[in-house]
């Protein structure tokens, strides 16, 4: 509702959307189950009055990126992010301390691996980012015991995005990143590496 009477404000008409085919698909219907749900599949009111406008919606994530580069678009090969944004990278409740918390990891996580891809220790993954674990586990600060959150590095190579396989990153490059993150991040003290393919885990966690 918030959204429509936004929109009234200055006429709009239309609501261009980035479907493409993996969000549908993955968002089942018909014939097809549920793999996860997609929030411009699936979180649109039945009764909005914007007319939908989805250019992409039967092209994959690299039909996408061959248009772009067709179009000149610069940022053709800028790795995928998620419509909702972080939130979807905070698994549990998606409060702004928490989704601080993912941030300021998922800036080291993609700091130190296209650093390491630019000094040829690694290519450059198709997507790469941290995602903040709705567990706590017990560790030391000091001489006290404290608990402290979890973050999982999920790095892939993809082609169309539905499948992938989980990027080898150097076992130097994961301790730079967990380093920094247990020491810049505060109250994380526990990091993951994700090495599950695509499928049968997601690319995403959420």
């Amino acid at each position: 509702e918030l959204f429509e009477q936004e929109a009234k404000t200055f006429g709009a008409e239309y609501l261009v959307q980035g479907t493409i085919a993996p969000d549908w698909i993955e968002s089942g219907g018909q014939l097809r189950d549920r793999i996860k749900t997609h929030h411009n599949v699936a979180g649109l009111p039945a009764d909005m009055k914007l007319k939908l406008v989805e250019p992409l919606r039967d092209l994959y994530k690299d039909e996408v990126r061959a248009v772009a580069r067709a179009l000149g678009v610069r940022v053709a090969e800028r790795q995928p992010f998620p419509g909702p944004a972080l939130a979807v990278r905070v698994i549990g409740e998606a409060t702004p301390e928490r989704v601080a918390l993912v941030r300021e990891a998922s800036a080291i996580v993609e700091d130190e691996i296209q650093a390491a891809a630019s000094r040829g220790l690694m290519p450059l993954p198709w997507q790469y980012f941290a995602v903040l674990l709705p567990v706590q586990t017990v560790g030391v600060h000091g001489d006290l015991r404290v608990y402290g959150h979890t973050v999982a590095v999920r790095a892939v190579e993809s082609i169309d995005g539905m499948s992938a396989t989980y990027s080898k990153i150097p076992h130097d490059v994961l301790d730079r990143i967990s380093t920094r993150i247990t020491n810049e991040v505060p109250g994380i003290n526990r990091v993951v590496y994700d090495i599950s393919n695509k499928p049968p885990a997601t690319i995403e966690w959420e």
